[in-house]
This record gives structure tokens, sequence and C-alpha cells, in this order.
């Protein structure tokens, strides 16, 4: 195994001007470790396949609310894919509340509930960068992807750092109610995945603690505006994806002609399924096929 390097990183865990001081954080050459950035725990993996002199791609998984980056592990089972697929992978954790549940601020109405609110795009902005300067990433091939709290920030960095990320995949996640927050600079993939049961994250929208959040569908249709892709797009094959529903439960509607750049937007829709969904063995290879 190769020298361990170490890193430096100024992260955003207040505001943009009150930045934490930087910490010094150990990276794995390959295998996996955890390190404290910004006094949050992040893990990185590194494939054993990982090549300096060969760009690899870079995957970033968020948690959903109260959970954390060993529990998004267990649900999407992430590294193994980055063994097999050669990308690298880092998942951190959000910032604990006062109650010690961890959450993404993310969009108005979720999820800092109390203050202070946390630069959550600032921070994995600089952890990105991180990254990029750590490893031989290749800068056209960064995504992310989170469940429900970490959809919504999956979904808030691409309308804040459309230059960095080139994917997303949000499960059971939302957007941000006003337009105007999310105004990316170019276009950026979009896989948005919701179960139509879901009773915590409601497919048609709603309120948290009387902050409003946008049905998932005009969510979906402001991305395709962004990218610039032709409505009304089209059908795709249905799919299988939770293991507790019967049959093929997944419908997958698609835009792909007329977006910018290599962008695409898609909507997948569990029939039937819930907030956390049961996935099965082909969710997660489905959605890294949409990714990388």
């Amino acid at each position: 195994m190769a020298a361990v390097v170490t890193v430096l990183l100024t992260v955003g865990c207040g505001s943009s001007a009150s930045p934490s001081p930087a910490p010094s954080a150990l990276m794995p050459s390959t295998g996996s470790a955890t390190v404290e950035i910004g006094g949050r725990q992040v893990t990185v993996f590194v494939p054993e396949s990982y090549d300096p002199d060969r760009p690899a791609p870079l995957v970033v998984g968020l948690h959903g609310y109260g959970s954390d980056a060993r529990e998004l592990e267990s649900y999407l089972r992430l590294i193994p894919e980055a063994r097999s697929r050669g990308f690298v992978y880092v998942t951190p954790d959000g910032t604990a509340e006062s109650g010690g549940e961890r959450f993404w601020n993310a969009t108005d109405a979720c999820c800092a509930f109390s203050p202070p609110a946390p630069d959550d795009s600032l921070f994995l902005h600089d952890l990105i960068g991180t990254v990029l300067r750590t490893y031989r990433i290749d800068p056209d091939r960064v995504s992310v992807i989170g469940h429900s709290n970490g959809g919504a920030m999956a979904l808030r960095m691409a309308c804040d750092h459309a230059d960095q990320i080139a994917a997303v995949v949000s499960l059971a996640g939302i957007g941000a109610d006003d337009p105007a927050r999310c105004r990316p600079s170019e276009p950026v993939s979009v896989l948005a995945i919701h179960g139509d049961a879901d009773e915590t994250i409601a497919i048609g929208g709603g309120e948290i603690n009387g902050v409003p959040y946008p049905p998932a569908a005009l969510t979906v249709a402001r991305w395709v505006e962004a990218d610039g892709c032709a409505s009304p797009g089209r059908d795709g094959a249905d799919i299988d994806l939770d293991a507790g529903l019967p049959g093929v439960d997944t419908s997958v509607h698609v835009w792909s002609e007329g977006c910018g750049g290599t962008s695409t937007v898609q909507a997948w829709t569990i029939n039937g399924g819930a907030h956390i969904p049961q996935l099965g063995p082909g969710f997660t290879p489905a959605v890294l096929d949409f990714l990388l």
C-alpha cells in the first residue's frame, strides 16, 4: 500500500463568512478510512484498482435526516460497487442537532430545524474539491446520490455547483419550493426517484413544520427546463426496484432530447413505494448506471 496522503481542507460549518479552522485529514491510498473534517466524520473508500495515472469517477453519498454515513452504506451498499466499478466513494456525516439527529441544510423546508444552520453546500463543495486535489479524479464524472434529506441535498448541490457536479440521484428527496433558489450555471443530469405511497415526503408536495415543499413532478419539470430538454419526454421500460413489492414496480420517464451537453433527466416512480423502500439487488447497479 502506498503512503497515506495528508491533506488540508477548509470547510464551511457555519456561514461562508466564518469557515471553521482548516483541519488535517488522513486520506487512504486504497481501502477505506474514516477521517474527521470540520467536526464531522467522513468515510473515504478508494478501490484497490485505483491508478493515479488513470482518472477515476467520484461518487458522494448523503444520508437522510437522523441517519449517518454508516447507515447509508448499509442501505445502498455502494462500497462493493465502488470496488467493482473503480470509483472513489466519499460519504460524510451531516451536522448533529441538539437532540443528536444528523441533518443537511438543504432547503427551507428540510432539515435545519434549529439554529445555527450550517452552510452544507459550501462544506460539500470544499470536500469534493479536496478529493479532486488528493486523487486523480475525472472532473466530468463527479456525482452525488442521497436519500430523503440527503436527496434534497444532492439536488441542492446540482443547483449551486453545476460546474462541479455532473449528475445527481435523489431518492425520496425534495427540491426548493422557490424556483429562484435553483439557477444552475450549466446542465446537470438528474434522476428523481420517489414512491407514490411515501407518507413522510409526499410525492405530491406538502409541508414540513409549516414550510412548503414542491411536488416531485414540479422539481423534475424545473430540471427539464433548466437542462433545456424537450418535453414531453418518453416512457422507458419499467424496472423492479423495491423487493417488498410484487412484480415490476417502478415506472420510468426519460427526457433526453435537446438536453444541454450530455445531461438527461429521469423520473422513476415506485408504484406503492414508501419513504424507505426495501431496495432490491438491482437498485444500486441501476442508479450507478445513470450516474456513471
